[in-house]
């Protein structure tokens, strides 16, 4: 899915090149050491200082938007709007490492070579490499389908704990999951299948969501299912 997550990026007040004019007309010579800027060079800095302060934690990281406001839905927004307090303390989070992109890349299909030109080093595909690239452990889930088609694709995922050590997180899908941790930084798997059919007259995007809730932390990670654009 992409984006990920949105960002503030509208009418930033950011620090600005005293060289530089402050407008885009050339009678205006004001210099200034602060301007107002729009644009995702704005948003940048807002996710990147908000991952920096909690490096790792991409869920809980957002507040939820609606679909009914952007027809676009997620591939609009990401998971919803940036939220910093709720990235310090998120509870759970899907943790990755270099070979879980690596493995990542091995099942989009990239060789050696391509591998290389990316990672910039030596790469080659675990024995233990995912089947596709919808495995990579990412707090995130989408399934492309055509219209009047039977869709069903199973999620593997891994959840790691860094709330308190006794926490157990029950599911708002049906049959309810329920996981127990017994202690910080415990990790714990599921598996989650995703089926249906779009009906002819139905919208082009479907968004759900997967919420994993023990009372205090309330973690939440998008699911779209769309017909190709």
């Amino acid at each position: 899915m992409f984006p990920d997550i949105t960002a503030p990026g509208v009418n930033i007040l950011a620090a600005y090149s005293l060289v530089a004019p402050i407008s885009p007309y050339s009678e205006d010579i004001r210099k200034a050491p602060f301007n107002i800027i729009s644009g995702t060079s704005m948003a940048c800095p807002h996710v990147s200082g908000v991952a920096a302060y909690k490096e790792g934690s991409m869920i809980n990281l957002t507040h939820n938007m609606s679909s009914e406001t952007n027809p676009d839905g997620e591939f609009a927004y990401g998971a919803g709007f940036l939220n910093p307090l709720g990235a310090a303390h998120p509870g759970l989070v899907y943790d990755r490492n270099e070979t879980d992109y690596i493995d990542f890349l091995c099942a989009e299909g990239y060789n050696v070579k391509q591998q290389k030109n990316l990672t910039k080093g030596g790469s080659r595909c675990s024995k233990s490499s995912k089947k596709s690239g919808g495995d990579l452990n990412y707090p995130s889930f989408t399934v492309s389908t055509l219209r009047q088609k039977l869709f069903s694709q199973i999620f593997e995922r891994t959840v790691t704990n860094v709330g308190p050590p006794q926490s157990t997180y029950k599911a708002t899908f049906w049959p309810q999951k329920t996981l127990k941790f017994r202690s910080t930084g415990e990790k714990l798997n599921f598996k989650m299948q995703v089926l249906g059919i779009l009906g002819q007259d139905d919208e082009a995007l479907v968004s759900a969501s997967l919420v994993w809730d023990d009372g205090r932390y309330r973690v939440r990670s998008p699911i779209v299912i769309h017909v190709p654009f």
